[in-house]
């Protein structure tokens, strides 16, 4: 470990920080740029320590930040990834006043991920004190809409900054994850044909329609609980998250439609998943059911990195040397940037993901402090 070593104190007041800054990200709305304050108050922190600083726009008024820690080598380079936007606070009292209690830091975004962003600044700023990682080089990525659409992450797999490997700091409890679900939206709709409420039998009602899909797809969920499932992920998943359908009562309603969550096993893809759904489901078409299977309104890809691969390896042992315990290898349980930024990946960082979203979100302070000391030991050992 360099002459500087991590600083709790140092941390825990620069994740509150970011919790204040307030970062919810739009869904899709006109409000753009939600989190441009928090960038660049990251850009400035990062400057302020000696590091080559990049921000670049990704969408209207949306930046990714990233910052080089140049190595003292030709080893390996290392993206360290957090994000930098939150979900919304609805139902959330003071969600950007940050308090401490318990040895838990509150507010929305502490878990997840400022407290993850905040602990690869503070691994940063030791190795910058210290002159460089050895061996290699890091790359420190604060990434946009994460929360949503992964604009920033599917920027770095298009455009760079490239790395040979990366950790993203996702609240995973300090497992390494080197693997995940990806997740698919699908929208089922019924089609049927308007007519007066008086006179229902001159009409067909797409809500009934739905009803009888609906029925179907719970044998659908069943057949995917038998299938085998993948060594670390399990088996796939799927929930019907959203119905509409009809105008007003007295109108037999000409259309409904649901939204679908797929979650998917690695090899899995988006056409594949809608052929097995139209199979399922082409009985009905038969009986006089009239839908269409379209989409995807979400397409995350799942992440499958061998146990065997160097970042694994390189995440396990960092872990190991900051808690003086052996990594647990395990899948997280939801989607991520990581598959999206073109290298080798692992999701390794502080938090409980139970906590994360809701209204009474917290992070450990000693679980930051252990997270960034492993980032610090992963970028010392990139030239082993």
């Amino acid at each position: 470990m360099p002459a500087e070593t991590v600083s709790p104190e140092r941390l825990t007041e620069l994740a509150a920080a970011m919790v204040a800054i307030p970062s919810v990200n739009p869904f899709g709305g006109s409000e753009g740029g939600a989190e441009a304050d928090l960038a660049a108050f990251v850009a400035g922190r990062l400057a302020d320590i000696g590091a080559v600083v990049d921000v670049r726009e990704v969408a209207s008024g949306r930046q990714n930040v990233y910052a080089r820690l140049a190595g003292d080598g030709e080893g390996k380079t290392l993206m360290l990834a957090g994000h930098l936007d939150t979900v919304g606070v609805e139902g959330y009292a003071d969600p950007f006043s940050p308090r401490l209690s318990g040895g838990k830091l509150f507010g929305r975004g502490a878990c997840d991920m400022k407290g993850g962003l905040a602990a690869i600044i503070e691994a940063a700023t030791v190795l910058a004190a210290a002159g460089a990682p050895r061996g290699g080089e890091v790359i420190v990525a604060a990434l946009c809409d994460e929360e949503f659409a992964m604009l920033g992450s599917r920027a770095v797999g298009r455009e760079g900054p490239h790395a040979d490997m990366a950790i993203v700091a996702e609240p995973t409890g300090l497992i390494v994850c080197p693997a995940h679900k990806g997740q698919l939206g699908v929208v089922i709709r019924t089609l049927g044909r308007s007519a007066h409420s008086s006179m229902p039998e001159l009409g067909e009602n797409a809500i009934d329609s739905m009803a009888r899909v609906l029925e179907r797809l719970r044998s659908y969920d069943a057949v995917l609980r038998a299938a085998p499932p993948h060594p670390l992920c399990g088996r796939a998943r799927f929930n019907v998250g959203v119905i509409a359908g009809g105008t007003v009562a007295s109108i037999v309603p000409a259309s409904c439609q649901v939204e679908v969550d797929r979650r998917t096993l690695p090899g899995e893809t988006y056409h594949g998943v809608t052929a097995e759904i139209e199979a399922h489901l082409a009985s009905l078409r038969e009986e006089g059911v009239r839908f269409e299977v379209e989409g995807p309104t979400w397409d995350i890809p799942p992440l499958d990195v061998s146990v065997d691969s160097t970042v694994v390896r390189l995440a396990g042992a960092a872990h190991e040397a900051a808690t003086g315990s052996v990594a647990r290898i395990d899948a997280f349980p939801a989607a991520t940037d990581a598959p999206n930024l073109g290298c080798p990946a692992v999701v390794y960082g502080p938090g409980d993901l139970a906590v994360a979203h809701s209204a009474d979100e917290w992070v450990e302070v000693e679980e930051l402090a252990t997270a960034a000391r492993a980032y610090v030991e992963a970028a010392l050992h990139l030239g082993d």
